[in-house]
């Protein structure tokens, strides 16, 4: 059974690998992660905040009679709230590489141009095989518009690709007015692959203390839907790899996500519940059921329920919302 697929230019024995997480802040859980047979590890995001900070520290430490650290930065988490550093990152990259033969991405997690994009050719440097650039940003300000949004994250993303020889891969949010336009614009931009997609953690209002609440909670199949239809629009319509992370946590998750479209599948919240095992027990059950369909290859399902191969392709468009209405009783 063939189920070698490409991500990144990497050929990979499986689809199967580790999203971006806490997982591999630790060594061991990273060599169980490998034995279980993870074909990549996406290690967990350097922010934008992080390394900004750190360099006004450093500037307030040699210029102590200058204020020079901005109201702003005290409403992010501080130092001792990341495992990890901007200095610990990069020695945690040369620690991985190390240990594991996978390809090990690292991420970078920021919207705004500036020297913290230095730091995307020190992970370069460090050993990374490839750079996941997760743009998480919500537009609060009235005044600023959606194509101000998205033309920064195409410069962004050219910048980045600019300066670096390793791949470059795109995780995306699915709020963008046209999300197929957005697609073709980063792949212009030279983006080797888009991650579908980033989770937006929504903050709840604790009513008795008047407080605004965070918490995180481990994604459910239900999550997969918004990201099989997207992967069916846009397989075929860029050369840039796709990827899917979010929902899938079963084999039949798996399989939905390379029919529709997906090239690689990244697992978090399933690792997270079920430990490393669960790579080894969604791999093999996509292998048995493969081979019970009498699929030769991966490749031969991937994207056989795309938009354009799709028996019934008004399924991903307007069409399905009128139906769906009408279904109702």
């Amino acid at each position: 059974m063939n189920m070698t697929t490409k991500w990144l230019g990497f050929d990979l024995p499986h689809p199967f690998m580790v999203g971006a997480s806490p997982m591999l802040d630790d060594l061991d859980m990273v060599k169980r992660l490998e034995d279980a047979g993870a074909a990549a590890l996406v290690m967990r995001s350097l922010f934008e905040e992080q390394i900004v900070s750190e360099e006004l520290a450093t500037h307030a430490a040699m210029e102590s009679h200058e204020h020079t650290s901005g109201e702003a930065t005290s409403y992010f988490p501080g130092a001792a709230d990341f495992s990890l550093g901007p200095h610990e990152y990069l020695e945690q990259i040369r620690k991985i590489k190390a240990a594991v033969s996978v390809p090990v991405i690292a991420s970078l997690n920021g919207v705004h141009d500036g020297r913290w994009l230095a730091y995307a050719k020190q992970i370069q440097e460090a050993g990374a095989d490839a750079l996941e650039l997760n743009c998480y940003f919500l537009a609060t300000d009235p005044a600023v518009s959606g194509k101000e949004v998205e033309t920064q994250l195409f410069e962004l993303v050219a910048q980045v690709r600019q300066g670096l020889s390793i791949p470059v891969a795109v995780k995306l949010s699915a709020w963008y007015s046209s999300m197929a336009h957005m697609a073709r614009r980063l792949d212009e931009a030279g983006a080797d692959g888009l991650v579908l997609f980033n989770r937006f953690y929504q903050p709840d209002i604790d009513i008795e203390n008047l407080e605004v609440t965070r918490q995180l909670a481990l994604s459910c199949s239900d999550e997969l839907l918004l990201r099989l239809r997207w992967l069916a629009i846009l397989h075929g319509k860029v050369a840039a790899g796709l990827a899917v992370t979010g929902g899938v946590h079963t084999t039949t998750d798996a399989i939905k996500a390379v029919m529709a479209g997906a090239d690689a599948v990244q697992l978090v919240s399933t690792l997270l519940d079920k430990g490393p095992q669960q790579l080894t027990a969604l791999r093999d059950g996509m292998a048995r059921w493969m081979e019970e369909k009498e699929y030769e290859s991966l490749a031969q399902m991937k994207g056989s329920m795309s938009l354009d191969r799709s028996p019934d392709p008004y399924a991903f468009e307007r069409a399905n919302y009128m139906h769906v209405l009408q279904s109702w009783r």
